[in-house]
């Protein structure tokens, strides 16, 4: 039998533990998820103009979206995600809010035409693709001249002292804590996604190659969970206009 390529291995995992995945999420960040997250939501509804849209690629269970759409009701906010389970869970969440709306798509090839959004942010997703540079492209791509790309992930920390403790966590610990012993394989593999992806340095450059100005990064916990953030350039053409009005 040929082996599964990594979206199936991903819609797989995803589809297993959509149920119990925001729990999960809490204790094995040992409850500091939630002040990362927040920090992307600041930076979002901060600086989003009034009336705008944001897109949440690889939205999950659409903590990020809701939260958005929850602080800024002004904004219209698209979750997308490729596993219906995690959409389901998404929409049960958010029963209250007429702002957000929630789309089956692919993150690498987004439903949406060029310049729609003022924002595009993606959580604990990235690394979970199978090819990161498109996955930005296509964010870029929908936002509008001047919007802000934001990508919030794992990484494996750069100090040789802390890599060690942090693989010890990661790969004999983490797993049992978020999914026991039912679920420990699909966590194991989320340790798996984080070994195999980019360095923050590493995505810092591929935010600049896809075209990102002002690219930058803010980490926490020595660097194991890292914001990059980068605007998408304004044409000369764009310019002229913008002075013009």
């Amino acid at each position: 039998m040929a082996e599964p390529s990594k979206r199936e291995k991903v819609y797989q995992v995803f589809q297993h533990i959509s149920s119990s995945y925001d729990e999960a999420n809490e204790r094995i960040s040992l409850g500091m998820e939630g002040r990362w997250k927040q920090q992307l939501i600041d930076a979002i509804t901060k600086r989003a103009e009034p009336n705008g849209q944001v897109l949440d690629v690889c939205c999950g269970t659409g903590d990020i979206a809701i939260a958005i759409a929850a602080v800024r009701p002004d904004l219209t906010v698209t979750g997308l995600d490729f596993s219906p389970a995690m959409l389901q869970t998404a929409r049960q969440k958010s029963r209250r809010l007429d702002n957000v709306s929630w789309y089956e798509g692919d993150a690498m090839t987004l439903p949406f035409p060029d310049n729609t959004f003022a924002s595009a942010c993606i959580s604990f997703g990235l690394r979970n693709t199978s090819d990161y540079r498109q996955v930005l492209c296509e964010m870029t791509r929908v936002v509008r001249p001047g919007g802000w790309v934001y990508c919030l992930d794992s990484f494996v920390p750069d100090s040789p002292l802390i890599r060690p403790f942090y693989a010890l966590y990661f790969r004999g610990i983490m797993p049992f804590l978020g999914g026991g012993i039912r679920h420990r394989q699909e966590y194991l593999w989320l340790w798996q996604s984080t070994r195999e992806f980019l360095r923050k340095r590493q995505l810092l450059a591929l935010f600049r190659e896809v075209g990102l100005a002002h690219a930058r990064m803010e980490g926490h916990l020595f660097g194991t969970c890292v914001l990059h953030k980068g605007q998408k350039r304004i044409s000369t053409r764009n310019k002229r206009k913008m002075k013009t009005n």
